[in-house]
Order: structure tokens, then C-alpha cells, then sequence
């Protein structure tokens, strides 16, 4: 595995702790900057919309770099959106703060994925992309709850400082450790895109959506879940979170193992036990022991579809970046459309209800799968397609 595979993940790990830093330290600055604990709740809405929206069109732009350079500058205009957040004088500046940052944040993302297809030998860039991808993961083992202590003690904007920080040496390192390829000569722009023609991409797109909203209808709403049904005490949250955080650790390892020969299986699999996890969870919540139980199978088989996914949607379309960057906004769509439908869930059928809607997606994303796996079951399929996702 080449090692600029592991630099790549240290600035995921930074790019991931700062979309999660304002969820941690909501109080702190909804006091700071004056405004209301759901005006706050924005900034984590702007950082996602700034991902699915600005981050494609900020790929456009560096597409044309070489790979080096270009995250560089996506780590310059990151680090400058994290000294804004850090020094903001106003909710206003702290909002576009977030946008630059998302922006950047998303684009880094596809780039990393690229940058790992062209290192990593084809029948290994599913463990390729398993290994920066546990920057994701530990993020929100992490880089979430140390970033929060940080801005308890020392307020909150102490934590966008030391999230800079983290974003300077993940840059050093990034000049030390990958090493400077060539451009790849894409052509126009237009050619580019021209996979996005493939009705084939937009439905496996779909399926990563699904996955992902799936698994965040439940992650999204854990807190108020396992204090509201399962009994649990609000300190006692914390812990569950990092052994929820381990087990998306275990799993992103094991399906990155698998994922260069069998993308497909994987996430069928992956969907069908997210399925049984997610409405277990719905049945037996006031049950702590059964809560905690599907809690860790969540974590276990859901974000950690990411390799899988990663690999399903080169194989559709392409290694690109703009392909990476927009799968990467497919994700992110999916956690927006989860955190956002959970809630209105939750004002009108009750805690409960986000899990139900889990499981309603994760049906979805089978659903999507259908097409893939009735095509390898063909006798006649075509032996070059076999253990593709």
C-alpha cells in the first residue's frame, strides 16, 4: 500500500472533524456569537450544502492541475476557511466560513479517492480506498470528541485553531509524502462528463445515497433515541458513540478487503443487514441491550459500505475526480435528506420514527441494487463483468 495512501487520510481525518466540530459545540457558540442553538444548527446545513453544491464546481476548477498542487490549494482555501470560523466577529462570517470549508472539504474528498485509484493497483483500490477512508472514521471516533473537549476548555474557538493546525501538518505531510504525478489529460470539460450520460451511474449514485441516509436516519437522531427510549443516561451516550465509532473502524476494514472483488454482494449484503439492524432498533428501543446491539450493527455495516461504493461507482463511470466529487455529493445528499426527513419524523410519529425511516431506505437501496444483480445472474452475461460492482 503506498504510504501517500495514509497522508491522504490524515486530511480526511481534518476535513472530517471540522464538518462534525459545530454538532459538538453548539452552546458554546450560540452564546459566542449571539444567536439561537437552531440558527447554529444552519452552520452544519451550509457545511452540507456547501459539499454536495460548491464542491463539484470547485473540481472543475483544479481538475485541470496536477494532482500535487491541487491539494495544496484546496488545503490553503480549507485552512483559511477554519481561521474565518476561528476568528469570526458574526454569525454571518462564521456562515460563510462554513461554506468555504465544505467547498473545500468536498473537492479534497474526490481528489484523495482519485488520487488513490491512480496509485493503488486496480485490485487494490477498494483496500486503497478502505485505508483513506478510515480518516472519515476516525473523525467521528476522534477527531468529533476531542475537538469538543478542546473548545470546553478553552472555548470554541480554540477548536477551529487547533483544527488548523491539524489542517498545516496534514499539508506538511502532504508535501513529504505524495509524491507529485503527472496531469492526467481528461480533455474538455465536456468529455468529462460525458459518463454522467450512463443511466447505470446515476442509479448506482442513488444507491450510495440510500445507504447513506439510511444509516444516518439513526446515527443523526442516537442521543435523543437512547436517552429518550432506551434508558440510558446522557453520560453514558458518549461511550456509545466511540463504540459506535469502532465498530464503523472494523467495518471499513473488512469491506475494504472485500471490496475490489465482490463491490456488489458486499452492499447488497451491507443493505439487507442494515435493514434488519435498523427496524430491530425500531422494535426493541426501550430494550438497552438489544438498543446497543443493533446500534453497533448499524455502525458496523453502514458508513462502511464507503469502499464498496467507491469502487461500484468507478466501475459505472470512471476514476476521475469530478466523478469522485459528485459521488461524494450523493453522499452527502443522503444525510441531509435523512437528518432533515428524521426530524419532521420524529414532530410527527415520534422518536422512534427516524429508524423506521432508516429501514424504508435501506429497502430503497436494495431496490437499487436489483438491476446489477439480475444482469450477473444471466447466463450469457459477459465473463469480463464477473465480480464487478
Amino acid at each position: 500500500m503506498p504510504r501517500a495512501v495514509y497522508v491522504l487520510a490524515l486530511g480526511i481525518f481534518a476535513m472530517v472533524t471540522s464538518e462534525f466540530v459545530v454538532a459538538g459545540l453548539m452552546p458554546q457558540m450560540a452564546e459566542g456569537l449571539g444567536v439561537s442553538i437552531p440558527q447554529v444548527g444552519y452552520l452544519i446545513t451550509a457545511f452540507a450544502f456547501a459539499m454536495s453544491v460548491g464542491g463539484p464546481l470547485l473540481m472543475v476548477f483544479v481538475m485541470r492541475m496536477r494532482p500535487k498542487p491541487a491539494l495544496m490549494l484546496l488545503f490553503g482555501i480549507f485552512l483559511a476557511g477554519n481561521v474565518l470560523a476561528a476568528t469570526a466577529t458574526g454569525y454571518g462570517v462564521m456562515f460563510v466560513a462554513r461554506l468555504v470549508t465544505g467547498t473545500a472539504s468536498q473537492a479534497f474528498f474526490g481528489a484523495a479517492v482519485s488520487i488513490c485509484a491512480a496509485m493503488a493497483a486496480p485490485e487494490l483500490r477498494g483496500r486503497a480506498v478502505a485505508v483513506v477512508l478510515n480518516g472519515l472514521m476516525l473523525g467521528t471516533l476522534l477527531g468529533l470528541p476531542l475537538a469538543t473537549l478542546v473548545g470546553a476548555a478553552y472555548g470554541w474557538r480554540s477548536a477551529f485553531w487547533a483544527i488548523a493546525a491539524l489542517t498545516v501538518v496534514a499539508a506538511l505531510c502532504t508535501v513529504r509524502g505524495v509524491p507529485d504525478l503527472p496531469r492526467v489529460d481528461r480533455g474538455p470539460v465536456r468529455q468529462e462528463l460525458g459518463v454522467f450520460r450512463s443511466p447505470r451511474l446515476w442509479l448506482v449514485f442513488a444507491t450510495s445515497t440510500l445507504v447513506i441516509g439510511a444509516t444516518f436516519s439513526a446515527f443523526s437522531f442516537l442521543n435523543p433515541i437512547l436517552t429518550g427510549i432506551s434508558g440510558f443516561t446522557p453520560g453514558a451516550v458518549p461511550l456509545l458513540l466511540v463504540a459506535y465509532g469502532a465498530a464503523t473502524l472494523v467495518g471499513n476494514m473488512v469491506v475494504g478487503r472485500l471490496a475490489d472483488r465482490f463491490a456488489l454482494p458486499v452492499l447488497c449484503c451491507g443493505l439487507v443487514l442494515n435493514l434488519l439492524f435498523l427496524t430491530g432498533f425500531a422494535l426493541f428501543a426501550e430494550v438497552g441491550a438489544a438498543a446497543v446491539v443493533c446500534a453497533l450493527g448499524i455502525g458496523l455495516v453502514g458508513v462502511t459500505m464507503n469502499p464498496a461504493m467507491v469502487v461500484r461507482v468507478q466501475r459505472a463511470g470512471s476514476v476521475g475526480p469530478l466523478v469522485n466529487t459528485i459521488h461524494g455529493s450523493f453522499i452527502t445528499g443522503g444525510i441531509i435528506i435523512s437528518s432533515s426527513l428524521g426530524g419532521l419524523a420524529i414532530d410527527a410519529f415520534g422518536l422512534r420514527a427516524p429508524l423506521w425511516l432508516g429501514a424504508g431506505l435501506a429497502l430503497a437501496g436494495i431496490l437499487t441494487l436489483v438491476p446489477d444483480l439480475v444482469r450477473r445472474a444471466r447466463p450469457d452475461r459477459v465473463p469480463a463483468l464477473t465480480g464487478a460492482g
